[in-house]
């Protein structure tokens, strides 16, 4: 019984781990600020807390810019900031206010 019981407790520590949970709660997207992430194709390189091609929006949220450091940062991105990852495309298109409102929620994760 107790076998049991340990195997059951490593699958499901296996299965947070492959799910990409991290302290047992993935970081959760405002769906507001998902649309424009979408909309902007911010998640073809970003996710909220894995890496992809970019840094996790955790990881940033670790640098604690201001908002209008990121907001310069997506304009104007600083590859050297970010060793080990290729350089982002400046990204100008995207509204300021939309990048604001991403900003603020990034900078919300380094509070959690």
């Amino acid at each position: 019984m107790n076998n049991l019981f340990v195997v059951a407790a490593a699958l499901l520590f296996s299965a947070s781990v492959c799910l990409g949970q991290h302290n047992g709660h993935a970081a959760k997207i405002p769906e507001n600020v998902e649309k424009l992430l979408q909309k902007h194709a911010c998640l073809a390189c970003h996710k909220a807390d894995t890496r992809v091609v970019g840094p996790a929006y955790l990881e940033v949220a670790k640098k604690k810019y201001s908002k209008e450091q990121i907001l310069e940062l997506v304009y104007n991105p600083k590859p050297a900031n970010w060793p080990g990852y290729p350089p982002m495309s400046p990204m100008k298109h995207v509204p300021k206010e939309d990048v604001l409102v991403i900003a603020g929620w990034i900078n919300s994760l380094a509070k959690k």
